[in-house]
Order: C-alpha cells, then structure tokens, then sequence
C-alpha cells in the first residue's frame, strides 16, 4: 500500500513538472529531485521517462472519466450529456504538451494504448447516454449503439483536435451526428456555439 501511495506521488510530481516545464524539457533526474528521493527508488517504480509519460495520461485519463460521470449524472438534457460527457475526457489546455508528447512517431504504440484506453472507457458511458435518448424518442436510431459511440469519438477527436475548423465544417460535423443518432435535424445545432467557445 505505502509503495503505492509513494508511486502515485511521484506520478503527481511528474504531472506538475510536465504541466509546468513541458514533457520534453523535464529530465528523469528533475523528477527525482523533486521527490527528494535516490534514483534507484524511481527505477523501481518505472523503467523510463516514457513509462512514467504513460502513467501520468493514465491519470488524465482516470480523472477525466470522473468528470464525465458527474456529468453523466447531471440534470443536463441527455443530447446536451452526450456532448459534455465527449468534452470532460478531453485534456485540459494546461496539459496539452504531454498529448503533443504521445503523437511523435516515437510514442505512435503509447498513443494507440492510450486511445484505446479512452475509448474503451467511454464507450459504455456514451452507449448508456444514448440509450436513455432512444427510450425519450430523442434518438431514432437503435441498432449497433456501440459501434455509433465510436465513431461519435473518432468524429470528435478529429474536430476538437484541429484548429482549422470552420463554418462549413461544423455544420456537416452536426449534421453527421444527428444522422449517426437518427436525432431530429436542429435538435444538436447548440454544438455550433460549443465548439466556437472552444477555440476562442
């Protein structure tokens, strides 16, 4: 249990000195100052700076999962929860070094892990979100629900991951949901201001 406390905190460590310094401008041996502790101690607990890289998404990831389930939970409109449950696993601009960090063709196998990771986590978030709208009849569509969670991610990822988004874009993006979800055409337009938002 105290070995894994102690890994957590160094996990920590290294998420403040990335956040801060950038993923490639913090060395091991930083991290390891930090701490205050012997260099044998870290290497105990991961094999590399790449290895520790892979533990601090992992975190991300996990407390990204928590925001989505608050917002899950929420009294949002269940077309609204979708949306918003998309963006709370999304990095915060304040750690986007380290998802630069995974998209180098050196991480290429730790950024397939870490999608698959945030994928397979959201999946049955997104499917049980879904599934409340077709039973409200805000979604029409009800065959391979999982398989239309999916896509709604590789959808998404590409369109909140680009800064070159414009009018026409999102439209069809919306356009391409409300058929994905057999939702009435208009009923996801509030995306529009959504993804302005986000890029201003």
């Amino acid at each position: 249990m105290k070995k894994e406390i102690r890994k957590k905190e160094l996990i920590k460590i290294a998420y403040n000195l990335f956040i801060t310094k950038g993923y490639e401008n913090t060395s091991v041996d930083e991290i390891i100052a930090k701490a205050g502790i012997a260099k044998g101690t870290y290497y105990y607990h991961f094999e590399s700076k790449e290895q520790m890289l892979e533990e601090v998404i992992n975190m991300m990831i996990d407390e990204g999962v928590e925001r989505a389930k608050q917002v899950v939970n929420s009294n949002l409109k269940l077309e609204e929860k979708l949306v918003y449950t998309i963006l709370a696993l999304r990095v915060t601009p304040e750690e986007q070094s380290m998802q630069d960090a995974i998209h180098t063709k050196e991480n290429i196998i730790l950024h397939k892990k870490i999608n698959d990771k945030i994928i397979d986590v959201a999946v049955p978030l997104l499917s049980s979100i879904v599934r409340d709208a077709q039973k409200e009849g805000l979604f029409t569509r009800n065959d391979n629900i999982e398989e239309r969670v999916r896509m709604t991610l590789i959808l998404s990822n590409e369109m909140f991951n680009h800064s070159e988004i414009n009018e026409a874009k999102i439209s069809v993006f919306i356009d391409t949901l409300e058929n994905i979800y057999g939702a009435k055409t208009g009923s996801l337009s509030f995306i529009q201001k959504l993804i302005k938002g986000e890029l201003e």
